[in-house]
């Protein structure tokens, strides 16, 4: 697990020259107060919005046109006493207030701000943050010495500030819109991954899996140099080419890393193998040459890892990059053309739950046309029943759940017990290697394994395949591909007997449907046949049918769950079907059922509706990995069982009787009984716990008189409110700002929320203050990674909270 973290943030020999964001105006230098300047900028936004309301409005109008009557052209207030030096951006501006003249129209200051009286407080804290970005980028084009930089950041201030005036969001005008070249820097080295490692076996992939996370983190933080600076060292270059993607670096990826108010992208996912060509070989050096001065330095487990396999990967992957007939960068291995192993969803960047996909597709574009035609389909199915085990094969080998920076468990279990419990689960001395039984044991494979298991083990030794095919009429028909066609349409002719087989042939052979088609011995065996309506949001499944010589194993179970990740990759998140009597208990062991959450205006007229059958429906969940969802459920019980026999080996535990009540002892602490007796030195009396799981409660003046309760905690909270590390804390988190964040935080909490309930005379005793504060930290340290400077701001804005409690007299000191 300290891998996965340790190189997500930056091993120990790749922090330096390139390795950390240099902030903008720092002339094509490596900035190492980068990352603090970043987070002063959100301090001074934090501190800004939380400023009296004539306060903002005074920021905002020196950057806002004059509204006074007489169609007044001026376009931002000036003092009238400027100073002798123009002010530096992180000083205090002289005080001013709204009646004060302009210098340039003499109209106050309130005749600027006029328009914003009646504007929403988020709307004038989005302005604000577009001020401070303005005042930054001013402040770069005054020091940036280098003229293409200079004028990206010129232009960059002109946007937010013509942004202000508008009061609109800056959009960045360009020819082209990220992302700029396909295949992404990303998905290139994902396709390399694959190309050149997928033989390998589980753990010696999963490094190179690593090394590859590496790598892509190094290139989204690597500062490029400016195109001067790269005439100079390379002057038969494409200068206008890279001057084209230095300027797009700057404004989607640099740049936006300091100014929030600019979207911001990674520069593995916009960028493709033209910007990798550019500045491989001097990263690479670079990155070699600092692992070598700072291998003393290195953790024991990463100097192998950083000294020894990634030299041999950057090789491996230049060839690659240089080549010109490398298959990585090329459409065909994305579609699956040629055959071979194909396509990934993403090994390098998983979502929240880490998820690889491995299909191979027909020579038929991934994203079908989207036609308004009535698709007439009858749908049917043989029903294969459960199955017993299995494993997934060798390709799509799921990523560590390590790699999850947040913890995945609420409550009061610590993370360091259930990563202790998850090592002995995976230590091969306990369990046989990986989540399920070796192949050697399938005949003695429990009655209660899942269905799809056994599909999954067959998979992984490469028995079956899975391949999404089609017909297409504008490409050469591929001989194998027909074959396979073919041998589906026999497949669902003999399974769905009273389906006419012209109908099924016609179907099948549809350019505008495809199938998933399950391959055992080079032979088609199964499949499910759909149509894809990426504009209405849905599929709808046409057949799907197992050959009956091969059923009872699992089949049908894998081969919808492939369907289910093929989709979840196109993003289309629901399936409708027409089921017959004999299909209905075999969809709704896949999840299907007669609720149909599509819209019904966004189906008829796409889909027939077939007498005698019945309408179901089925919702996707883009979090689960639906191929590894048995092995998930299936570790996550042995992790809970692995618990409870922790918690009763405790529970269980026999203390010799007290002796002290026969020596004249009247009473005793409950702290000092053995079994109830705390654990060892607990670091508040909060956090204090024994081993049956009781803690004490803390000891304090509570305060019975309302008006003095609600006295006191407003003071202790506009005292929290103004540290320096509440600004991450302020107001509730923003979806767009924290993806996934209210999917891990059930209970969020936050300063703003505190304030309106101690307004609302909520907190009528100190505890639950302390609860809603206490709530704030623990939410922070479930979400963020340790090393993450929220963390760091929770901790030490904890303690300055309980040291006010403490002077406050409502806890003991």
């Amino acid at each position: 697990m300290a891998d996965s973290a340790g190189i997500q943030q930056g091993s120990p020999a790749i922090g330096a020259a390139g390795l950390v964001p240099a902030a903008p105006g720092a002339g094509g230098t490596e900035g190492s107060g980068a990352a603090g300047g970043s987070a002063r900028i959100a301090v001074k936004k934090a501190q800004l919005r939380s400023s009296p309301r004539p306060k903002k409005l005074e920021k905002l109008g020196v950057y806002s046109s004059c509204k006074a009557e007489g169609a007044c052209k001026c376009n931002g207030w000036k003092s009238q006493n400027p100073p002798p030096t123009p002010p530096r951006t992180d000083q205090q501006a002289n005080a001013v207030n709204l009646q004060e003249p302009c210098r340039s129209c003499s109209h106050t200051l309130g005749d600027h701000v006029t328009h914003l009286e009646n504007v929403s407080e988020e709307e004038v804290n989005r302005l604000l943050g577009i001020v401070l970005d303005v005042e930054y980028l001013y402040t770069c084009v005054h020091k940036e010495e280098d003229a293409d930089t200079k004028q990206v950041y010129f232009s960059l201030f002109k946007l937010l500030r013509k942004s202000i005036l508008q009061m609109g969001k800056p959009m960045l005008e360009a020819q082209e819109s990220p992302p700029f070249e396909r295949p992404s820097i990303e998905q290139g080295v994902n396709n390399f991954v694959q190309y050149k490692f997928s033989h390998l076996p589980s753990k010696e992939r999963q490094t190179i899996v690593e090394l590859a996370k590496m790598f892509l983190n190094q290139i989204n933080y690597w500062q490029l140099e400016t195109p001067s600076q790269r005439r100079q060292r390379v002057p038969t270059d494409d200068a206008a080419g890279y001057k084209a993607s230095y300027t797009r670096w700057l404004c989607y990826c640099n740049v936006p890393q300091f100014c929030d108010s600019l979207p911001r992208y990674d520069t593995t996912q916009i960028f493709g193998r033209t910007l990798l060509r550019a500045v491989f070989t001097v990263m690479r050096k670079q990155l070699l040459e600092q692992a070598r001065q700072e291998k003393d330095k290195l953790p024991p487990e990463k100097r192998t890892l950083i000294l020894t396999h990634f030299p041999k990967f950057l090789s491996m992957l230049e060839e690659e990059v240089y080549s010109h007939s490398s298959p990585i960068w090329s459409q065909d291995f994305l579609a699956g053309v040629s055959g071979g192993q194909i396509p990934i969803h993403t090994v390098i960047s998983p979502p929240a739950v880490a998820r690889q996909l491995y299909y191979s597709t027909s020579p038929v574009s991934v994203d079908p046309s989207t036609c308004g035609s009535v698709s007439p389909a009858r749908k049917s199915a043989s029903a294969p029943e459960p199955s017993q085990v299995g494993e997934k094969r060798k390709p799509p080998e799921p990523l560590p759940y390590e790699e999850n920076k947040r913890p995945r468990v609420v409550g009061d279990i610590p993370m360091e017990l259930i990563n202790e419990v998850m090592a002995t689960i995976a230590d091969p001395a306990a369990i046989p290697e990986g989540p399920i039984v070796p192949p050697v044991q399938t005949s003695l494979l429990s009655a209660h394994s899942a269905r799809d298991e056994a599909a999954r083990l067959e998979e992984r030794r490469g028995v079956i395949e899975f391949h999404v095919i089609g017909n297409s009429l504008n490409q050469k028909p591929n001989k194998r591909i027909l074959m396979w066609l073919v041998g589906l349409q026999n497949v669902f002719s003999h399974q769905l007997p009273r389906m006419p087989k012209e109908y099924i042939t016609r179907l099948v052979f549809d350019p505008k449907h495809k199938t998933l088609s399950l391959i055992k011995d080079g032979r088609v065996i199964g499949g499910i046949c759909f149509r894809m309506f990426p504009s209405q949001g849905f599929t709808e499944i046409v057949f799907c049918a197992v050959t009956s010589n091969e059923q009872v194993k699992g089949y049908g179970t894998h081969l919808m769950n492939h369907l289910k990740e093929y989709h979840i990759k196109h993003e289309i998140l629901n399936f409708l079907t027409y089921a017959d009597e004999y299909a209905i208990g075999y969809f709704k062991k896949q999840g299907f059922s007669k609720d149909i959450k599509v819209p019904k205006a966004k189906y008829v007229g796409y889909i027939k509706d077939y007498e005698g059958a019945t309408l179901m429906g089925c919702e996707l969940n883009p979090s689960i990995p639906y191929t590894e969802f048995s092995v998930i459920i299936k570790k996550q019980k042995e992790i809970i069982k692995k618990l409870i026999e922790r918690k009763q080996a405790q529970i269980r535990k026999v203390y010799p009787g007290l002796s002290c009540f026969k020596e004249g002892v009247r009473q005793i602490p409950i702290e000092s009984i053995p079994g109830i007796r705390t654990s060892a030195t607990p670091l508040t009396v909060q956090h204090a716990q024994s081993e049956t799981g009781w803690k004490p409660i803390g000891k304090g003046k509570e305060l019975k008189d309302p008006d003095q309760l609600y006295s006191t905690l407003k003071t202790i909270l506009q005292h929290v409110k103004s540290h320096p590390n509440a600004w991450p804390f302020m107001e509730p988190v923003k979806k767009t700002e924290a993806p996934g964040y209210y999917q891990v935080i059930r209970f969020p909490m936050d300063l703003k929320t505190m304030s309106e309930r101690l307004k609302s005379r909520y907190y009528t005793t100190r505890k639950l203050f302390m609860a809603d504060m206490q709530r704030i930290f623990t939410n922070c340290r479930e979400y963020n990674p340790p090393e993450s400077e929220y963390y760091k701001c929770a901790n030490l804005l904890e303690k300055f909270f309980y040291t006010k409690i403490k002077e406050a007299g409502l806890i003991e000191k």
